[in-house]
């Protein structure tokens, strides 16, 4: 198999018609691809980061073996690979001359590109990040379940809404997507982010859910302020989002959580979700600067 031949374009248009079939076969495993790559056709491909995405096929005997796709200044996101898949594509991205900063893909792909970009480059990898994959089985209400109740975010709240992304991204140590104000505008006009509030309807705690994409909706964004933590409003705004997700059709409801976190890890699985799969994110750095922590 040509473990090398990548095929990289960055038109979105053209990486989902070589790569769509292929990313909707496991919505589960690729609902980052799905998710990304959506909101990148709604925007008309309009990008947000420092430079415009990036995208690659690997085929072969006719087949999409694997894709990747990079939002700089994100980690490189891909599918599945064997160890000669990786190394592969480790050493077709170095001869193009493209600067990756990470990956981010199943634990042991994750693994086996960092170890083959550290040989093709030079650049040391260090493991920054454990996600876990999460189903919703059944779901069930963590008891006791806290005064106040879910409602959906509109215009009125996108001063909260923005300010709270940016505390959630700076939390979880990882860049905002893009400009926290248009993150909120998005939300309002799609009404998909709930806050929990209290009786005075003070909201306490937000979630959010992606966009539905080959019937699968992850919920995204749960944030709690550190100092209204501990009381049960994370648990009873997650509850119902993704009770919101299930019932607006979706055969799938996701969450990634980050294995360092058991807070997280032990509520999500209350509610019902149940672990899919491991997943890692590796930081790249040179010789001379050290990797980001």
């Amino acid at each position: 198999m040509p473990f090398d031949h990548w095929y990289l374009t960055d038109d979105l248009t053209e990486y989902l018609t070589r790569a769509g079939g292929f990313l909707r076969s496991r919505p589960d495993r690729h609902t980052v691809h799905l998710t990304v790559t959506e909101n990148l056709r709604v925007r008309g491909g309009r990008h947000y980061g420092d430079a415009p995405p990036e995208f690659g096929v690997l085929e072969a005997d006719g087949a999409v073996r694997a894709a990747f796709f990079r939002t700089p200044p994100h980690p490189l996101v891909v599918t599945s690979l064997t160890e000669e898949e990786a190394d592969g594509l480790a050493r077709r991205l170095a001869a193009a001359g493209r600067m990756l900063g990470g990956v981010n893909a199943d634990r042991d792909t994750a693994a086996a590109l960092a170890a083959a970009w550290e040989r093709h480059t030079g650049a040391p990898s260090a493991l920054y990040k454990r996600p876990r994959l999460y189903r919703l089985g059944e779901p069930t209400v963590p008891q006791p379940v806290p005064p106040g109740r879910a409602r959906a975010a509109g215009a009125a709240d996108r001063a909260l809404m923005a300010r709270w992304y940016a505390e959630f991204c700076a939390e979880v140590g990882e860049p905002a997507g893009r400009d926290p104000g248009h993150w909120a505008d998005d939300r309002a006009e799609r009404g998909d982010l709930l806050f929990w509030e209290a009786p005075d309807g003070t909201p306490v705690s937000m979630a959010g859910t992606s966009p539905r994409v080959a019937g699968q909706i992850r919920v995204v964004a749960v944030y709690t302020p550190p100092e209204l933590r501990g009381r049960g409003y994370a648990g009873a705004v997650t509850t119902e989002a993704s009770r919101a997700a299930r019932s607006s059709g979706a055969d799938e409801v996701l969450l990634f959580t980050d294995l360092a976190n058991p807070t997280s890890n032990a509520l999500y699985q209350r509610i019902g979700y149940r672990p899919v799969s491991d997943f890692a994110i590796y930081l790249f750095g040179d010789r001379n600067r050290p990797v980001p922590g």
